[in-house]
């Protein structure tokens, strides 16, 4: 094989490499480090795709009680960021589901969002904070 075909195959057999791993791996937002137990980050506009295209998620609102009660997603489930290790596996059984969280600015979904994969959560993705959703809230 010549010098310019065996250089062809060598970056093909490169990029085909760097796709695979790449297509199999999620990162997680805060310092994209590839690591087993990640969440995704995704956008807002993301989530609301998953929402309107499945039935088949949670939406987790990590803030407090009083914040919630000001203004949530229609349908999240209330689990403050620091209660989500104890009523994780209670409320949210089904570890392969997808579970989307948010809090006000992001700091605390994130928290949430790692903490879930810790304890084997496979499809969590967090969208930040609800400061950032430009779609209908609801109060209680």
């Amino acid at each position: 094989m010549g010098y310019k075909k065996l250089k062809t195959v060598i970056i093909l057999a490169v990029m085909v490499t760097l796709c695979i791993n790449g297509c199999h791996t999620n990162i997680s937002g805060s310092n994209n480090q590839e690591t087993e137990n990640a969440y995704m980050k995704i956008s807002a506009e993301e989530a609301k795709e998953v929402m309107d295209s499945t039935d088949d998620f949670v939406l987790v609102d990590v803030r407090e009680a009083d914040e919630y009660a000001g203004g949530h997603i229609e349908g999240a489930l209330l689990i403050p960021y620091g209660e989500i290790g104890e009523r994780a596996e209670t409320e949210l059984p089904d570890k392969q589901q997808t579970i989307l969280v948010y809090c006000r600015s992001g700091r605390r979904s994130a928290i949430a969002a790692q903490t879930l994969t810790d304890l084997g959560y496979t499809d969590v993705r967090d969208f930040g904070g609800i400061i950032d959703w430009p779609y209908d809230k609801i109060a209680d």
